[in-house]
C-alpha cells in the first residue's frame, strides 16, 4: 500500500514513513494537505505530524483533519533532534533556514543567536535552500545532513533534549480496534455562552474519563469562534460519552486507535 508523507527526502515524516512500510511505498508530496487530500481520494495511507512536545500542535495538520474526510488508525512518537549545518563558521553566516516548528523546538539557541530565520516548508527545504545560498545556515536532521553532505557547526540545538513529535498514520476509511487506548474528536460548538465547554466537557467527567489533550483551534469563521480538538482515553464508559456529546453539540470523529511502536 502506497504511504504518503511530507517530502522532500529526509524529512521527519519520511523517516517515520519508511518504519511503517517499505521505502519504494512511500510517496513524498510537498504539503500536508496534499498528503490528506491523496488520503481522502483512497490513493493510500498518510502519515503527518500533528504534535510536538516542545511547539505545540502543528497548524496545517489540525486544520486538514477539519477539512479532509480521513481517519486515525495509529499513532507514532519519535524523539526529534535538531543541528545546525552550514558551509562557514557561525559567525560569518548570514541568515539561518528554518521550518517554522523546527524554529520553536530551537527558539532559546536560535534567539541567543540574532540571525535572520526565513521559513521554509520543511527540514529537508532548509537543507536544499543551503545548497543554493551557502553565505547560509540550516537547522536540519542528523539524517538530513548525511544525505545531503552538510556540515555540522552545532548539534543537538532543540531547546529539550526529550525532544518529542507525535504523528497519526490516516487512512480514507475507519478501521476497527479491538483494544483501543485512544480516540481523537474535534468539538465545534454552535453556540458561546458562559459554562459551555464546562458543559461539554461534563459528560467526561461524569464517567471519570480522561482527556489526554484538549486544544483550541480557529474555526476559520471570524475571531473569537473556536473548535477544540480532544483526546481521550477508552476507559469504561467511552462510547456513552461520545454519544452524549453528539447530542449536546457538533463534533467529528476522526477514529479509535492504538500507539505503535516503531521498527529501528
Amino acid at each position: 500500500m502506497t504511504l504518503f508523507a511530507l517530502g522532500p527526502i529526509g524529512t521527519f515524516s519520511h523517516e517515520v514513513a519508511c518504519r511503517l512500510v517499505p521505502p519504494e511505498e512511500v510517496q513524498l508530496l510537498p504539503a500536508i494537505g496534499m498528503v490528506l487530500s491523496n488520503v481522502e481520494q483512497g490513493a493510500g495511507d498518510g502519515v503527518i505530524p500533528v504534535e510536538n512536545s516542545e511547539a505545540g500542535g502543528v497548524g496545517p495538520a489540525l486544520d486538514g483533519l477539519l477539512r479532509y474526510n480521513v481517519f486515525v488508525v495509529a499513532e507514532l512518537y519519535i524523539e526529534v533532534h535538531h543541528f545546525l549545518a552550514s558551509f562557514l563558521p557561525l559567525d560569518e553566516v548570514s541568515v539561518i533556514y528554518a521550518h517554522p516548528q523546527t524554529s520553536e523546538q530551537c527558539s532559546e539557541f536560535l534567539d541567543h543567536l540574532g540571525i535572520e530565520i526565513i521559513p521554509v516548508k520543511s527540514n529537508a527545504v532548509s537543507a536544499i535552500e543551503l545548497l543554493g545560498n551557502r553565505t547560509g545556515a540550516a537547522v536540519v536532521s542528523r539524517k538530513i545532513c548525511e544525505i545531503y553532505d552538510l556540515p555540522v557547526v552545532v548539534s543537538h540545538i532543540e531547546n529539550n533534549p526529550h525532544n518529542t513529535t507525535r504523528f497519526f498514520r490516516v487512512s480514507g476509511h475507519p478501521r476497527q480496534e479491538d483494544f483501543p487506548e485512544k480516540c481523537s474528536i474535534v468539538v465545534d460548538p454552535a453556540t458561546d455562552r458562559p459554562g459551555l465547554l464546562h458543559e461539554l466537557l461534563g459528560v467526561f467527567e461524569r464517567r471519570g474519563i480522561n482527556l489526554c489533550r484538549i486544544e483550541s483551534r480557529p474555526s476559520k469563521r471570524g475571531m473569537g469562534s473556536y473548535v477544540f480538538f480532544i483526546d481521550i482515553t477508552t476507559s469504561t464508559g467511552y462510547e456513552e460519552s461520545l454519544a452524549e456529546l453528539e447530542k449536546l453539540t457538533n463534533i467529528k470523529r476522526f477514529g479509535c486507535y492504538r500507539r505503535l511502536e516503531l521498527a529501528p
